[in-house]
C-alpha cells in the first residue's frame, strides 16, 4: 500500500485557471488538467528561476519529488501548446503558505 502524499505548500494563486487557443471551439476541446502544485513548480522554476532544491524547500518536499513534478508538468504543458489543446488548473493536494500569498 502506498503511503499518504504529504500536503504540498504553495505561494500563489492563479488569477485565471483555464486557458485555451484562440479559435478553438469549446465543445469541441481536449483539456489537460494541472494540479495546483504543478502550477507552483513551473512558476519556482522557470518564472522565479530558482534552482530545485530552493524551490523543493520552498514546496516542502524533497528535490527528487519536485523534479518529478516539474518532469510531468513540462511535458503536459507541452502537449497543451503543440497539440492544441485547453489547460486547466485545479485541485491537488496543497497547503497556503500565507505569510507568501500573491493574490
Amino acid at each position: 500500500m502506498a503511503r499518504p502524499r504529504f500536503r504540498r505548500r504553495i505561494g500563489w494563486l492563479p488569477k485565471r485557471n483555464y486557458f485555451r487557443h484562440e479559435g478553438n471551439e469549446p465543445f469541441k476541446l481536449i483539456e489537460i488538467t494541472l494540479t495546483l502544485d504543478e502550477v507552483e513548480a513551473l512558476r519556482l522554476a522557470d518564472l522565479e528561476g530558482l534552482y530545485q532544491e530552493e524551490a523543493a524547500k520552498r514546496m516542502n518536499i524533497s528535490r527528487p519529488t519536485f523534479g518529478r513534478i516539474l518532469e510531468v508538468v513540462h511535458r503536459k504543458v507541452a502537449d497543451a501548446i503543440i497539440n492544441g489543446k485547453a489547460i486547466k488548473i485545479m485541485g491537488g493536494i496543497v497547503e497556503f503558505e500565507l505569510s507568501n500569498m500573491e493574490f
